[in-house]
């Protein structure tokens, strides 16, 4: 008995446990049915796709540069007796304006000695040519039939006189060009950058007194991609024939706590593609940029870091969207009329920070997404909310 007991007992409570199992699945509640709820469609901003024409602007960056900026370094020697109140750092200087004057009475009297030798070649001249010209009488009356030589005639004496009076010229020319040496001037108007003499210091030729550069022209070299380059309407080895014909450029900086604007032109490009960077470079010229070619007043100053707007080629047909509209580098999302998204890829030709300039992909009129989209799948139910911001108007062609 005892061992039967020892069998049955987990029989026994194994039995009841699966009974009370089968009991609560029995009583159960069965859970409730519910409809799976209906998500309801992302409402977007859109903006139109526009087609009109359109000239591309290519945007880059580089610093003003003098087209001529020159150190100054006499061709005599001397000790500077006067130098300009314009000739110092940051100075103003109109052409051929006296800027070093190194003293002078050396030179003078070096000119003074040369003009007495002239006086006394033309002496000698004149004597030797009375000579010749007794010396062609004399022969002449004693009729003579054997002709005479030069020497009887006294040719040799006369251009030796003529040759010495010509060496006594040229010495007179060479002191007054030492003479006018000794004031230092440029050929241009123009600003001093840089001052290393005084009054008082002697100097030798080849001395450096200082350093000044042009105002009348400054440069501005404005680096440009393969692709950028493609968007201009210049040839790769250009040169401007005509200043007031070559492709413009807006140059746009801060300065003094405001934004400035200057206009120039894009005068040639580099004849060779820089080996560090491998880009080709334009230039950029502009006309007065103290004075006239200013920014309402402000000059445009050598030094300054711009931001470079070239005017280049213009598209007929150029589709327009904004800038916000792109997605990566060629797609955009396209919302089509019964408010499903379709992804498109796109070919870029322009794009800046507020418009892109496509060629194809998308149709004028077309509704594309400018606002984020997060998962955006092919298909997908959407709402549009037309965007108050258009397409930025394409930038006006440059003044």
């Amino acid at each position: 008995m005892r061992k039967f007991l020892i069998v049955m007992t987990p029989i026994f409570v194994l039995g009841l446990g699966i009974a009370g199992f089968i009991i609560l699945q029995a009583t159960q509640p069965k859970p409730e049915k519910t409809e799976a709820p209906v998500l309801r469609p992302v409402t977007l901003a859109v903006a139109t796709v526009r087609q009109e024409p359109t000239t591309l602007l290519v945007q880059t960056q580089g610093t003003i540069e003098s087209q001529t900026e020159i150190d100054l370094i006499p061709q005599v020697s001397g000790r500077i007796v006067h130098v300009a109140p314009a000739f110092a750092g940051g100075g103003i200087f109109k052409a051929n304006e006296t800027l070093i004057q190194i003293e002078s009475e050396d030179y003078e009297f070096a000119v003074t000695q040369a003009e007495a030798r002239v006086a006394d070649a033309e002496l000698v001249l004149a004597q030797e040519e009375a000579r010749a010209a007794v010396a062609r009488k004399q022969w002449d009356w004693d009729e003579i039939t054997d002709k005479p030589t030069d020497l009887a005639l006294k040719v040799p004496h006369v251009a030796q006189a003529r040759a010495n009076l010509a060496s006594a010229k040229a010495q007179l020319d060479r002191a007054k060009l030492d003479l006018a040496r000794t004031r230092i001037s440029v050929p241009f108007s123009g600003r001093v950058r840089e001052k290393s003499a005084g009054v008082g210091q002697y100097v030798s030729v080849g001395t450096r007194l200082g350093r000044v550069f042009s105002t009348e022209v400054v440069e501005v070299r404005l680096p440009l991609t393969d692709e950028e380059f493609t968007e201009l309407n210049v040839p790769v080895a250009y040169a401007a024939s005509d200043y007031e014909t070559a492709p413009k450029v807006a140059l746009k900086s801060q300065l003094a706590g405001r934004s400035h604007r200057w206009e120039g032109r894009i005068v040639r490009t580099d004849a060779a593609i820089d080996q560090d960077t491998r880009l080709l470079h334009a230039i950029a010229q502009i006309r007065d940029p103290y004075g006239a070619g200013g920014s309402n007043g402000t000059p445009l100053p050598v030094g300054l870091f711009v931001t470079g707007e070239i005017e280049g080629r213009t598209l007929e047909n150029a589709l327009i969207i904004p800038r916000a509209a792109l997605r990566g580098k060629d797609q955009v999302y396209v919302v089509r009329d019964d408010n499903t998204l379709t992804i498109r890829t796109v070919d870029v030709v322009s794009a800046n920070e507020d418009r892109v300039i496509l060629a194809s992909g998308v149709s004028a009129g077309e509704k594309i997404v400018t606002s984020p989209v997060r998962n955006a799948r092919e298909g997908m139910a959407v709402e549009t909310l037309e965007s108050r911001a258009e397409a930025p108007k394409v930038a006006e062609a440059v003044n």
